[in-house]
């Protein structure tokens, strides 16, 4: 019994370390943390083909055997070949500088006179340089010294810049990160060109030394949830960090919320929005996909495009937004509770229409619209799941193919097909994928309240869901700020309406900035 205690107990609390899955034991983990030597490097990584060693001898005041070390496909070979090795072994060649080179000064001469390169630095521990090997950069050992040359010579094949798939827009640009690391803050950098825009670099994962960097804008970011945001990441402890859904669960506030408290975004445009706001960013290297923190609930509501619109149409684009996602989340519970319990409030045209369409089901409207939800879930999965030419066939198909099916052999009303197809159509004007999952969620359990006890049952777990949504926090934010708590200004300035330009002249309240916007007074 004790047993069973423990893993439920290890499988319900995040504990405040949360180290997951430690990495194994290997022979050369002591060696990792000895002083450097080439041909203990060279013994660890031979055993791995794509590990390139080319030895050769520099030529100098005496001879000085040297090893190169490099990962096929990681280094840019080019590179190699006519900035490091041909230099070293051909064009320096009885060069005066070359003549004064000694064991105990070529790490000193190399950095200082032979090679050229900007990313060029010098190592003297053994993991530093199995680290540097490994993430693409090349490493040239001398004799027996305990100094070794690094330099960056990274060239794999990387994907580019492309828009976006998942935040599509029309007016805006139309660049969207990528896998690499440096390809994605160099974007960032584009379009914030000031000294203020902070990137710490930091690595995750004993076994995969994944990069990623935390990113904000100093004196408008809160020194408060920087220091937060980087004291949580320390915490963790894993083997492998493959993408930032990992650091997502380790980081959120609430783990058991079905509701997202980190937004995520592809454009680069997006995320300088949001550091100008007082966000922090967190970027993989790996995925395309970038973390912002802090969030609040009607973030998740608006989009990018909402800035580069005028303000009447993001107004009524929010407004449309808005109103998709209450009736994504109440038209099926309404239309249950209605037709069940409170027949008296529908107009009589309208009550005889629906039971005639009833006529002949024989499955009370609960059970109607939990089958054809769980249906239009198997759809919507399948569509994603599958090749995208088919993926769009199968869900406009198997919708007709389903419900016409369903519709004529008495399953289920034609109202009922209408109410889900109204609250799948609603599901899609709610812009970010993680609140639509949400909303996905709590929709089955209204139903369930609605179809027992009616509207008081809709009206219990809206209450429920009111008060998690006013307990949830997001890096000490308020999550439904600025609802609650109420601010005014926040309100009419940037949530369910957007001023002008010309009238925005503070940053968001829901966080602690330092600076107003340019044109502003004191602190927003």
């Amino acid at each position: 019994m004790r047993s069973w205690m423990k893993m439920i107990k290890e499988l319900t609390i995040r504990p405040k370390v949360r180290q997951i899955r430690k990495s194994p034991s290997y022979s050369f983990d002591e060696e990792l943390n000895k002083p450097l030597s080439g041909q203990t490097v060279k013994e660890i990584l031979s055993k791995s083909s794509d590990v390139l060693f080319r030895e050769f001898f520099l030529q100098g005041k005496e001879r000085i055997p040297c090893i190169l070390a490099a990962v096929d496909g990681l280094v840019d070979k080019n590179l190699l070949d006519h900035f490091i090795l041909k230099p070293l072994m051909v064009d320096l060649a009885g060069h005066q500088e070359l003549a004064q080179v000694t064991l105990s000064n070529v790490v000193d001469k190399t950095l200082q006179s032979l090679l050229p390169g900007l990313e060029i630095k010098k190592i003297s521990k053994m993991g530093e340089a199995v680290d540097a090997i490994l993430s693409g950069d090349s490493v040239i050992f001398f004799g027996d010294l305990t100094d070794a040359i690094v330099i960056g010579a990274r060239g794999w094949a990387n994907r580019g810049v492309a828009e976006p798939i998942t935040e599509s827009i029309v007016k805006g640009p139309r660049e969207g990160f990528s896998e690499t690391l440096r390809i994605n803050t160099s974007l960032l950098r584009r379009k914030i060109k000031h000294p203020s825009l902070r990137i710490i670099s930091l690595k995750l994962g004993d076994l995969t030394n994944t990069d990623l960097v935390v990113t904000y804008i100093e004196k408008i970011a809160s020194p408060d949830i920087v220091s937060e945001v980087l004291r949580r990441i320390g915490t963790i402890k894993m083997d492998a960090m493959l993408g930032n859904g990992y650091i997502e669960e380790m980081i959120e506030d609430n783990p058991y919320s079905p509701f997202p408290q980190i937004s995520f975004t592809e454009r680069p445009d997006v995320l300088a929005g949001k550091l100008l706001e007082g966000k922090v960013g967190i970027i993989v290297d790996g995925t395309p996909i970038v973390l912002m923190v802090p969030v609040v609930l009607t973030q998740f509501l608006n989009v990018n495009e909402d800035y580069y619109q005028r303000a009447m149409v993001a107004i009524l684009s929010r407004f449309v937004r808005y109103l998709g996602a209450f009736v994504s989340i109440l038209a099926p519970s309404i239309y249950i509770a209605v037709t069940t319990f409170h027949q008296e409030i529908i107009p009589t045209d309208l009550l005889m229409s629906i039971s005639a369409g009833r006529q002949g089901v024989p499955f009370p409207a609960l059970l109607e619209a939990l089958t054809m939800t769980v249906v239009l879930e198997i759809l919507q999965e399948a569509g994603l799941r599958l090749p995208k030419p088919i993926g769009s066939t199968i869900g406009i198909v198997g919708a007709l193919v389903i419900g016409d099916a369903a519709v004529k052999a008495s399953l289920v009303s034609p109202l009922m097909v209408i109410i889900i197809g109204l609250t799948a159509v609603a599901s899609y004007a709610i812009p970010t994928f993680d609140l639509s999952l949400a909303v996905r969620l709590i929709r089955f359990p209204l139903m369930i309240l609605a179809g027992i006890l009616g509207f008081f049952g809709v009206s219990v777990g809206l209450y429920v869901i009111t008060i998690h949504l006013l307990s949830l926090r997001s890096f000490g934010v308020p999550y439904l700020s600025p609802i609650a708590p109420l601010r005014i200004r926040a309100l009419l300035q940037d949530t369910f309406v957007r001023a002008p330009w010309w009238a925005l002249k503070r940053r968001p309240q829901l966080l602690d900035v330092e600076e107003p916007r340019s044109g502003g007074k004191g602190k927003g």
